[in-house]
């Protein structure tokens, strides 16, 4: 962990970040409470127009700060430009977006050895994201081209979570994609797919009641 995280830690400790925007060095990005907690839970700054927090390791217990370049805003305008059609469209454009997250950012920090549904039980936290990691990540990305004017037919939402013990199904938490015009909630799930692959987008209602 660097000089510079354990300051921005001490800073979450010390009550600076008590805003709904989490005022950062760099610009803040407006968001709900609910999604300020993913990052005021682990004591890390929100992204900001420009780098993000990649946590990973397992709730965040490793951390690199990720500073996107001009090439890449590039690369995600591109992508992201063709989903202007309509929110299916987007959608599709989105998966693509996190695929590009996931190789942008898997040679940096090892994740690129990923497996799906990775949580403490495989022992292999420094190549890992657990669901409370891509939650987070997940989220930044999408704040981000948010901020960035990309997205043109959906809005952040709030997280959602999962786990009934009756029904066997263990807890699990997802980023979400918020349709403008019918205001259904999409999931943008990465945790459940190996490297690479697109994240599973599906309805929320639909979401809760997998395994």
């Amino acid at each position: 962990m660097s000089f510079g995280i354990l300051q921005r830690s001490a800073l979450v400790a010390a009550g600076v970040m008590l805003t709904v925007t989490l005022a950062s060095p760099a610009k803040a990005i407006e968001m709900s409470r609910e999604v300020a907690d993913l990052y005021t839970s682990v004591s890390i700054y929100p992204p900001s127009a420009s780098s993000m927090t990649v946590c990973y390791g397992f709730t965040c217990k490793r951390r690199h700060i990720f500073d996107f370049t001009t090439a890449d805003r590039s690369a995600l305008t591109k992508i992201m430009a063709g989903g202007k059609a309509s929110a299916v469209a987007e959608r599709a454009a989105v998966q693509k977006a996190v695929i590009w997250f996931d190789r942008r950012v898997g040679p940096v920090i090892g994740t690129s050895k990923r497996i799906a549904k990775a949580d403490f039980r495989y022992f292999d936290d420094k190549h890992n994201f657990d669901c409370w990691d891509t939650t987070r990540n997940v989220t930044s990305l999408l704040l981000i081209m948010q901020d960035w004017g990309l997205l043109k037919h959906h809005t952040v939402g709030n997280p959602h979570y999962r786990g009934n013990a009756l029904a066997l199904q263990t807890p699990h938490n997802t980023a979400v994609l918020l349709d403008k015009a019918t205001r259904a909630e999409w999931t943008v799930d990465m945790w459940t797919q190996a490297f690479a692959q697109p994240p599973a987008v599906m309805p929320v209602a639909q979401w809760v009641k997998e395994d």
